[in-house]
């Protein structure tokens, strides 16, 4: 397996693997596509078929990750960075994964687990991640707060 930890990396790696028609798994962040090493990824492999662009979790209405989803399995195409790119890779999308729940999913996704986790680590907006601690408080975990600038956990929930 092969990391890439810096920003010129990238260039070198997407070039590598257009030019070499190898098999690869890449896992690129930006969620909606709009910025970062995964455009890159995005501009040199949907036009291949050989491809599969995998979405795990929502995106966004009048972002390129949105368009990708909705056209590129009818052939479509996708504005990236002022260019039209043609979608012929193969699209495919894994629900269940967003970070975009509201509390009532959140709390529904851990009470349906089959075995809680012995930690819920809440790092998103003080307000929201305590009242969502208290959610899950209520649904049956025993809540513990971290003090910690941005952080809380709700522990030992079984």
């Amino acid at each position: 397996m092969n990391t890439v930890d810096s920003h010129a990396a990238p260039i070198a790696v997407v070039n590598h693997l257009t030019q070499s028609a190898r098999p690869a798994i890449v896992i690129a962040g930006n969620g909606m596509c709009s910025g970062g090493r995964i455009v890159n990824y995005l501009k040199a492999m949907l036009h291949d078929p050989r491809h599969d662009v995998l979405f795990v979790g929502y995106q966004a209405q009048g972002r390129p990750g949105y368009a990708i989803q909705q056209y590129g399995p009818r052939g479509g195409y996708v504005d990236l960075d002022g260019e039209r790119f043609d979608i012929r890779a193969k699209v495919t999308s894994i629900g269940g994964y967003s970070a975009h729940a509201d509390q009532q999913g959140l709390v529904e996704f851990v009470t349906g687990l089959r075995q809680w986790p012995g930690e819920i680590r809440l790092v998103h907006g003080e307000q929201s991640k305590t009242i969502l601690g208290k959610a899950l408080g209520k649904a049956g975990s025993s809540q513990r707060m971290a003090k910690n600038d941005s952080m809380q956990a709700a522990r030992g929930l079984a």
